[in-house]
C-alpha cells in the first residue's frame, strides 16, 4: 500500500486523540485486535510483561492502563499475525528483497522457522534447530582465536539472556561484546563512574515528584519515552521548574494531553510540561553548564564578600568531594566569548538559567543522546555532574543525575557483563563460581567490531537482537564488513536489512517476543529487565507464540553454547528447564541480587539500589570527583576543517513519532507535521534562504570529512522548522551513511551522530529516491 504524503503543521498538544487514534490504528493493523487487547492491558502490570519498548520506568500506583501510545505499537508491531515463513522466503530472493524499504520488511510479520541462506539460489530456506547450532559451532570451533567472533547484543534482551550469552561467550574465550550501549550512553557511564563512581543513574521515580527543577537536556520524551510526560506536567502544575534544553521546538516539551484522562479528553485541554525552553547549539551543552557555573562562582564571591548567603553547599563540597580548587580555576580560565560561542544562547539566558538552578534547592538533570553522541560527551556528562556537585545536588531526595536510556533492558544488559571491558570484580566472581579461566583483555565495541569485520580480523558476527547493519554509522562500509564474514547469525522477532546483509554463510534464528509465552520443562518461565531507574521486574509472556518453532533466546542461546562448548561451563539443558535456576547464577556473581528470585516476586520488583546515591563514592578517591577539563578548542572536528571546507550546517539524527530506534511502525511523524514520508530534511527557514533554495526543494547531504570518501544521501525535502541557525535534523537509519565510521567520541567510540557536518547540493532528478512504499 502506498500512505499518503503531506507536511503540514501540527498544532495539537502531545498524547491526546491523536494518540488514541494512534493506538486504535496499530491495534487494528495487527490483525490480532481481540486477542492484543487482552495483552496491551497487561503491560507494565503486576503478573504481565515489561513492555518492549523503552526503559523509562513504572510509577509505583499503577493504573488499569499503563503503557503509551509507543508501548502500544511495541506490543502491536510485535503480536502481529502476519508470518514470514518458508513460503515466504520461497518467493522473494534476498536481492528482491534488499530493494525493499525498511518499513516493508518489518511491516511483512513475524519469522516462523530457523533459515539458512544459501548463495546458489539466493535464497533463504528452512533449517533444523540442530542443524542451525551445529553450525554455528563449527564456524566458531574452526577460528583460530575466539576473537574472531562477535557478540552484539540489543537492548531488548533480558537479564536471563544477557547472562547466559555472557557466560557462554567468555568461556569461549573473548570479550568482544559489542553492544547498543556503545552507540548510545557509553558517555553517561563513563563520565558517570569517574566521577560519583557508578556509570547508573542515582534518581528513582519518586525524586521527581519531589524535584524543586528538572532539566531535560538533548532529549525528546514526547516520543522516546512518552510516559515521562505524566512526571513533567504532574511537576510543572505543583510549581516546579521544568527546563529543557533541546535545539528543536518539540511538542511533548511544551504541552501534554493524558489520553488516560477522560475529562480531559472531552473538554480539549492540555498542561504544559516545561516552564522554560531554551536552544543551545548542536554541541553547546557543555559551553552551556560551564557558563551556568561561572555564574554559579560569581554569585558565591559576591555572597561571601558581603555576608550573604552561600551558594555552594560547603558541607556538602568538603565532606563528600574532592578537586573543587582545579575545577574553579577551568571556570574562571574559560572565557565569557567562548562560553557564548559555543553554547549558541545569549548570555541572559544562560544567566537566567543559572538563577533556575540557584534557586532550586531539588534539581534533577535528565538526558538522552541530544549529549551523548558528541566528540566531547564524557567531559560534557562530566560538567553536568560538576554543576550538581557545587549544590550538593547528589545523594539527596528530588535530586541527582538521571541519563534516561532508550531500549527496555539497555541497562539491564550492561549489569549481566555484557561489556567489552567488564570489570575485574565481575570476572573474578565467574572465574570462582564456574571454575575456569576468564578472558582479561578488553574486547570490541561496535565501532571496533566493524573495523575488525571490514579487515577480515573478525569472521564471525552473531547479533541477540537488534539490527545492527542499520543501526551503526557508515552503512556501507558497515555492510561490506559484514559480508566479508563467514557466517552471520541473527536472532530476531521480525526480518529487517540486516539478515539481507549476510556473510558466506547466515542464519535466521526466530525468537519468541516478550509478549509471547514461554514454556520450558519445568513449566512456563518468566524473564526480568531492568529499567532506567535501577528497578528489576519479572516479565511473562501472555499470548500464545505465533508459530511453534520459535524458541526463547535463553534457549537459543543454550543450543548454540551447548553445540559449541558441550556442558562447560554449566549444563546448559539445565539452566534453561528454569531460569530461577540462571538468576540463582546471577545472585552467586553479580552484586546486587541477594534472595533474587524471591525479592523479584514483589509488585514492581525490587530497587538495585546506588551507591552514589546514598553518598557513598566507588571512585579512587572515595570522594565525588570535579573535573576540570577545558571547554573544546573547537567543535567541529579537524577532520573536517582540514578539507578546507566549510560546512553548510550541522546535522543531527533523530527518530520519528513512528518510530523506536531502527524500528518503524508507520511512516508519520505526526508533532513534526510529517506524514506518509522519511525522506526529509529540518533546517531554520532563513537558512534555508540563506542558502539560495526554498521550502519544497529537494537536496543531496553530503557530509564532510578528509579520507575522500563521498558519503551522500539523496533526494531529502527541505522542511522549514523551528530550530536554530547553522542546524539541520533527519531521520536515521537513513542519514546513517553519513557518519564516517572515525568521527566517534573521545574515549566512547560513539558514532558522532548529533554532529554531523555537511553540505546541501541540489538534487537530480534522477537521484531522488522513493521511501514511502510497503
Amino acid at each position: 500500500m502506498k500512505q499518503k504524503e503531506q507536511i503540514e503543521q501540527y498544532s495539537g498538544p502531545a498524547g491526546g486523540w491523536g494518540a488514541l487514534k494512534a493506538v486504535t490504528k496499530s491495534w487494528l493493523g495487527s490483525d490480532n485486535a481481540f486477542r492484543n487487547l487482552r495483552a496491551m492491558l497487561k503491560t507494565n502490570q503486576n503478573g504481565g510483561f515489561d513492555c518492549p519498548g523503552c526503559a523509562w520506568g513504572e510509577s509505583p500506583e499503577n493504573g488499569m492502563v499503563n503503557f503509551c501510545e509507543n508501548g502500544a505499537k511495541a506490543v502491536n508491531w510485535e503480536a502481529t499475525s502476519r508470518l514470514v515463513d518458508p513460503e515466504f522466503f520461497a518467493q522473494h530472493s534476498v536481492s528482491e528483497l534488499a530493494k525493499q524499504t525498511d518499513y516493508w520488511l518489518e511491516y511483512q510479520g513475524r519469522l516462523s522457522h530457523p533459515m539458512r541462506y544459501d548463495a546458489s539460489s539466493d535464497h533463504y530456506v528452512a533449517i533444523s534447530w540442530q542443524e542451525a547450532f551445529d553450525l554455528v559451532a563449527k564456524h566458531l570451533n574452526a577460528l583460530q582465536s575466539p576473537d574472531e567472533a562477535e557478540f552484539y547484543t540489543s537492548g531488548r534482551a533480558s537479564n536471563e539472556a544477557a547472562y547466559l550469552y555472557q557466560l557462554f561467550v567468555r568461556a569461549f574465550g573473548t570479550n568482544n561484546f559489542p553492544d547498543c550501549s556503545n552507540m548510545c550512553h557509553e558517555a553517561s557511564a563513563i563520565g558517570l563512574f569517574e566521577t560519583i563512581g557508578v556509570g547508573k543513574g542515582t534518581v528513582v521515580f519518586k525524586d521527581l515528584e519531589h524535584a524543586d527543577a528538572i532539566f531535560i537536556i538533548g532529549q525528546n520524551p514526547g516520543t522516546n519515552h512518552p510516559r515521562m510526560l505524566e512526571p513533567l506536567r504532574a511537576a510543572v502544575k505543583r510549581g516546579a521548574q521544568v527546563v529543557c534544553l533541546n535545539p528543536l521546538k518539540e511538542r511533548g516539551l511544551e504541552r501534554f494531553q493524558n489520553p488516560q484522562l477522560p475529562i480531559e479528553m472531552l473538554r480539549n485541554g492540555s498542561k504544559p510540561t516545561s516552564s522554560a525552553y531554551y536552544h543551545p547549539a548542536l554541541g553547546g551543552d557543555m559551553a552551556v553548564f560551564r557558563g551556568m557555573a561561572k555564574f554559579l562562582l560569581q554569585w558565591e564571591r559576591e555572597a561571601h564578600a558581603q555576608g550573604g548567603e552561600p551558594v555552594f553547599d560547603h558541607e556538602f563540597i568538603r565532606q563528600h568531594t574532592n578537586g573543587l580548587d582545579a575545577y574553579l580555576a577551568a571556570v574562571e580560565q574559560t572565557s565569557w566569548l567562548q562560553i557564548v560561542e559555543q553554547s549558541g544562547l545569549q548570555l541572559d539566558e544562560i544567566e537566567s538559567l543559572a538563577h533556575i538552578y540557584r534557586h532550586a534547592d531539588r534539581v534533577i538533570m535528565c538526558w538522552a543522546m541530544g549529549l551523548t553522541q558528541h566528540r566531547h560527551s564524557v567531559v560534557t556528562i562530566q560538567e553536568v555532574v560538576n554543576l550538581q556537585l557545587l549544590r550538593g545536588n547528589v545523594g539527596k531526595p528530588g535530586a541527582g543525575l538521571s541519563p534516561v536510556r532508550g531500549h527496555s533492558n539497555v541497562q539491564g544488559d550492561r549489569t549481566m557483563g555484557i561489556n567489552e571491558k567488564p570489570p575485574a570484580f565481575l570476572l573474578d566472581a565467574l572465574e570462582k563460581r564456574f571454575q575456569f579461566k576468564v578472558p582479561r583483555s578488553h574486547g570490541h565495541n561496535a565501532v571496533q567490531a566493524i573495523q575488525a569485520m571490514e579487515e577480515k580480523r573478525a569472521k564471525v558476527f552473531i547479533g541477540l537482537g537488534g539490527n545492527f547493519a542499520q543501526a551503526t554509522p557508515d552503512t556501507p562500509r558497515t555492510h561490506q564488513a559484514m559480508r566479508n564474514c563467514e557466517l552471520t547469525v541473527h536472532i530476531a522477532t521480525k526480518l529487517n536489512r540486516s539478515h539481507l546483509v549476510t556473510g558466506r554463510d547466515a542464519l535466521i534464528l526466530p525468537c519468541l517476543g516478550r509478549t509471547e509465552i514461554d514454556v520450558q520443562a519445568h513449566g512456563p518461565q518468566g524473564v526480568t529487565v531492568e529499567d532506567t531507574f535501577s528497578m528489576v521486574h519479572l516479565s511473562y509472556g501472555q499470548l500464545k507464540p505465533r508459530s511453534p518453532h520459535l524458541r526463547s533466546e535463553p534457549a537459543i542461546l543454550a543450543g548454540i553454547a551447548k553445540a559449541t562448548l558441550g556442558n562447560f561451563p554449566i549444563d546448559w539443558d539445565w539452566a534453561i528447564a528454569d531460569y530461577s535456576r540462571i538468576r540463582d547464577l546471577i545472585e552467586q556473581t553479580i552484586p546486587g541480587f541477594k534472595d533474587f528470585n524471591q525479592r523479584v516476586q514483589h509488585p514492581g520488583g525490587f530497587y538495585l539500589g546506588n551507591a552514589a546515591a546514598r553518598c557513598e563514592w566507588n571512585t579512587a578517591s572515595g570522594k565525588a570527583q570535579f573535573s576540570p577539563s577545558a571547554l573544546p578548542a573547537q567543535l567541529v572536528n579537524e577532520h573536517v576543517t582540514s578539507r578546507g571546507d566549510n560546512p553548510d550546517l550541522i546535522l543531527q539524527t533523530l527518530r520519528s513519532h513512528d518510530q523506536y530506534n531502527t524500528t518503524l511502525y508507520g511512516l508519520n511523524d505526526r508533532y513534526r507535521g510529517v506524514f506518509g514520508r522519511r525522506d526529509v530534511v529540518f533546517v531554520n527557514q532563513e537558512e534555508i534562504r540563506r542558502l539560495g533554495y526554498q521550502a519544497g526543494d529537494k537536496v543531496d547531504l553530503v557530509s564532510l570529512w578528509e579520507d575522500g570518501v563521498e558519503r551522500r544521501v539523496s533526494g531529502f525535502e527541505l522542511v522549514a522548522y523551528d530550530m536554530p541557525a547553522g542546524q539541520a535534523a533527519a531521520y536515521y537509519p537513513e542519514t546513517n551513511p553519513l557518519v564516517p565510521l572515525e568521527s566517534y567520541g573521545e574515549r566512547t567510540f560513539t558514532p558522532t551522530s548529533k554532529f554531523i557536518a555537511i553540505k546541501l547540493k541540489k538534487a537530480q532528478p534522477s537521484e531522488v529516491i522513493a521511501t514511502t512504499a510497503v
